[in-house]
């Protein structure tokens, strides 16, 4: 099915005129600025943050390109991927009129940024295993329908999605299939930015909150066609990636074998703490999962998780989600952290 990009903007967005601000019309360098109503004195702290970010982040996305393998030109900085998924919405769903398609149980800030936009949501429920029910999707797709989101690894079941599930999407829907990649670094499955000159129609979201330890630092990553990203960037505020953010995420990428190695430590990690709590009879399904966090069915959820709480100890109730019915999810820690937490669970079930 062929994928035309102005058959899914909002005609208002393709009419939009973007704002241009100061750095937009002056790129170069200068040694007087007098263009931006910056303060020319500095600023009250060690290092100066008086001046504007770079709206379009060069620096950082040709660090990044040599890292992800993927051109400048078809990636998007947010602030988070919460940014690029919210406006993903305002880009191509009509409030009030469209309509997207999600697969719980999966990310909630789908579902929450639909609702801020007024956008209709069709859920069509993952099956027992977590995979695509791909008739489903099929049958809840009409004319107003303008994205699928697809989590993989997904959250909060922590499986990788069959990635041939997937491409059916991309080859027989008509609009935007967003691949949400957040912890893609702990998975063997092969990032779908590779398949990014293939599928038109394909966005690809990733964050250094995951596997880079930046969660704080809130920089998320959009992939997709150069006219994808050209309309990220024509909807973005001027500099929405902060100057601090910017300059502490360059110095971090310099840092890829310590990263390397905090993965490899935590999958390690991960499957030492699946078999040891496969061994208690409380426990009855462990997913397995691409991730570094796992979803682990098991007796008395509540009470374990409150239990837990007392203890100093915090996980993440499922219970009530759907198809995680009686599940907490557990972050894979550090070893002193992992070994803490089965001390404490084995107290609770003595």
């Amino acid at each position: 099915m062929s994928f035309n990009l102005t058959e899914i903007l909002r005609d208002n967005i393709k009419n939009l005129v973007p704002y241009s601000s100061a750095r937009d019309e002056f790129k170069g360098d200068a040694s007087i600025f007098l263009d931006a109503n910056e303060n020319a004195f500095g600023s009250p702290l060690p290092h100066d943050y008086n001046r504007y970010p770079d709206p379009l982040q060069h620096k950082l996305k040709a660090k990044l390109e040599s890292i992800k393998g993927v051109p400048a030109g078809n990636m998007f900085l947010g602030n988070g991927s919460d940014e690029a998924i919210d406006i993903l919405y305002r880009a191509c769903c009509t409030p009030g009129k469209d309509n997207v398609i999600l697969v719980p149980p999966t990310y909630g800030m789908y579902e929450v940024s639909a609702n801020i936009n007024d956008v209709q949501i069709r859920k069509v429920n993952l099956t027992p295993d977590y995979q695509l029910d791909l008739d489903g999707i099929a049958e809840a797709i009409d004319m107003h329908t303008k994205m699928i989101f697809v989590c993989s690894p997904n959250n909060p079941s922590g499986n990788s999605i069959n990635p041939l599930d997937i491409e059916t999407l991309l080859v027989n829907f008509k609009g935007l299939v967003v691949v949400d990649e957040a912890y893609i670094n702990y998975s063997k499955q092969k990032s779908f930015t590779h398949s990014l000159p293939e599928f038109p129609n394909l966005v690809v979201l990733q964050t250094l909150s995951k596997a880079w330890g930046l969660a704080a630092l809130r920089l998320g990553l959009a992939f997709a066609s150069r006219d994808i990203i050209a309309v990220f960037n024509k909807i973005k505020p001027p500099y929405n990636i902060n100057q601090a953010t910017q300059d502490l995420v360059l110095e971090a990428l310099d840092n890829v074998e310590v990263v390397n190695e905090w993965i490899k430590s935590t999958v390690q990690e991960r499957e030492i703490l699946v078999g040891q709590l496969q061994a208690l009879p409380q426990v009855e399904h462990i997913t397995p999962s691409d991730a570094n966090f796992i979803l682990v069915k098991l007796a008395q959820p509540r009470e374990l998780y409150n239990f837990l709480v007392n203890k100093g100890i915090i996980v993440r109730d499922r219970s009530k989600v759907t198809l995680c019915e009686g599940s907490l999810r557990i972050t894979v820690g550090t070893k002193p952290e992992n070994e803490r937490l089965l001390e404490e669970i084995q107290v609770f079930y003595k």
